[in-house]
């Protein structure tokens, strides 16, 4: 039996595979090259906080080359890094200064938070440093249902440095200081006396915390010389620090959205200078002087 194909059908499927046809013709070698991944240039040498980096040594390159690259092909979030860097660095580095910590440590900010003030891990760490609650508390930051110091970006580097040097009296790496940070000081220094080495590029600290000052060390490779790594961005395109005024509060604020129109600003934008704040209202029975941080007269008008 033979089965009659109407004409438009015909037509149809000689348009189809015409299609199809051009759709998988070779692509032009030129264009291919366009779209080439390759792998990353190491460093000749390399330093965290003034301690070199052995290098030479296979597990260290491979570990250090693991993060380069992850880094450099997570485009956008690299990207958003490098234009977040001069807001938040500016405030960060000032304070490691004041405090005696190397510089280096405001790529730990990175790796912890994204530069996201307002960031809450899975283990409810909190802010650009991750404190967890109990860890804050010791030292020194307010954490209750309406004021919680670990989105305070000043007060948590703060916090953020005496933990730094009071891990520095015990260990006397700041290779190991950042790696007790991510991995706790209990466990490193279980690991030390396991190993019998105090050489955190000697020792075998399980994924997390084992890939931790490596993943800094890529930030800071990357964020120091973007451009060698494929990342053009320009100076105007970078987020830059927003000019606020601070106003003292020693008493009770009833609402946070009558304040902030008192201010000229809204609640939003007072929420986004101040994460900090937890709740729309603060009673402050105690007294206590607060600093809230409003923004400058037209400073949230866009520019670059």
């Amino acid at each position: 039996m033979r089965i009659a194909i109407p004409g438009v059908i015909i037509i149809q499927l000689i348009i189809i595979f015409s299609l199809l046809n051009s759709a998988f013709k070779p692509i032009a070698p030129e264009c291919v090259n366009k779209f080439q991944f390759t792998s990353v240039d190491l460093p000749d040498s390399l330093s965290f906080a003034g301690e070199d980096v052995p290098l030479e040594y296979f597990d260290v390159s491979e570990s250090f080359d693991r993060e380069l690259l992850s880094n450099t092909y997570f485009h956008s979030q690299t990207i958003r890094l490098i234009k977040l860097a001069p807001r938040y660095f500016s405030i960060i580095e000032p304070i490691l200064k004041e405090k005696g910590i190397p510089d280096d440590f405001k790529y730990l900010a990175v790796a912890e938070s994204n530069l996201d003030p307002r960031a809450v891990s899975p283990a409810s760490a909190v802010g650009l440093w991750q404190f967890l609650k109990e860890t804050a508390r010791e030292y020194g930051l307010e954490v209750n249902s309406e004021v919680d110091e670990r989105y305070h970006i000043e007060k948590s580097t703060y916090a953020a440095c005496d933990f730094f040097l009071d891990s520095y009296k015990k260990f006397g790496s700041w290779a190991l200081v950042a790696a007790s940070y991510n991995g706790g000081r209990s466990f490193i220094l279980q690991q030390i006396e396991r190993q019998k080495t105090n050489n955190y590029f000697d020792l075998l600290l399980g994924e997390e915390t084992g890939r931790y000052i490596f993943r800094i060390l890529a930030l800071k490779t990357i964020m120091e010389n973007p451009e060698k790594y494929s990342f053009s961005i320009k100076n105007n395109e970078k987020y830059p620090l927003i000019p606020t005024k601070n106003v003292k509060v020693t008493g009770a604020v009833k609402d946070f959205a009558d304040f902030a129109k008192t201010h000229g600003t809204n609640y939003k934008i007072l929420k986004k200078f101040n994460p900090w704040l937890r709740e729309a209202f603060l009673t402050n029975k105690t007294g206590k002087e607060y600093v809230i941080k409003v923004p400058a007269k037209n400073s949230r008008k866009w520019s670059n």
